[in-house]
């Protein structure tokens, strides 16, 4: 019985967290309007790929940056890419408006700094640890840590076998 009360008290709290997320989203996100726009992903680096998302438009979509060229999604089209400019600069955040008959909403698309990964040979081998089999290991803490899970599992067990006061059945 106790188990049902603990997973209708979780399966509320995550209702309750999945139903305030869109509205978070949507704060951040820029304008609340009645059609749904997303930029993916919403950090790239110089000359990445982007993708424009509109859904619950039901007319033509112009999508605009100072990133990128201007896109327009005809009706019925919910997606489309741009690519980012080469020059554009790391560290930069943009605002990407996307445009849907009189209305209008706004995101943000940050420019990442460009990752550059050098490639490196070693000149000598890998130093891999100590030894043995206790290197590093403290018996005192080995011991503790034995004790407490040894704990834990004698409470769970005896609390698993406990039987009601009263004798009845709930």
């Amino acid at each position: 019985m106790r188990a049902i009360r603990v997973a209708s008290a979780a399966l509320l709290g995550v209702t309750a967290l999945s139903l305030t997320a869109p509205a978070a989203h949507a704060a951040r996100a820029g304008d609340i309007t009645s059609f749904g726009f997303s930029v993916m992903p919403s950090t790239v680096a110089p000359g990445g790929q982007v993708t424009l998302r509109v859904d619950g438009c039901h007319r033509r979509t112009t999508v605009s940056s100072g990133v990128f060229d201007t896109v327009t999604l005809s009706r019925g089209q919910s997606s489309a890419t741009a690519t980012v400019d080469r020059d554009a600069r790391p560290g930069t955040v943009y605002e990407v408006t996307f445009q849907c008959g009189d209305e209008s909403g706004r995101t943000d698309l940050t420019i990442a700094h460009p990752t550059h990964h050098p490639t490196h040979y070693p000149t000598r081998g890998s130093h891999a640890g100590a030894g043995g089999a206790l290197a590093g290991f403290d018996l005192q803490e080995i011991g503790l840590g034995a004790a407490l899970v040894a704990g834990s599992l004698c409470a769970a067990w005896r609390w698993s076998r406990r039987r009601p006061e009263d004798g009845s059945q709930t």
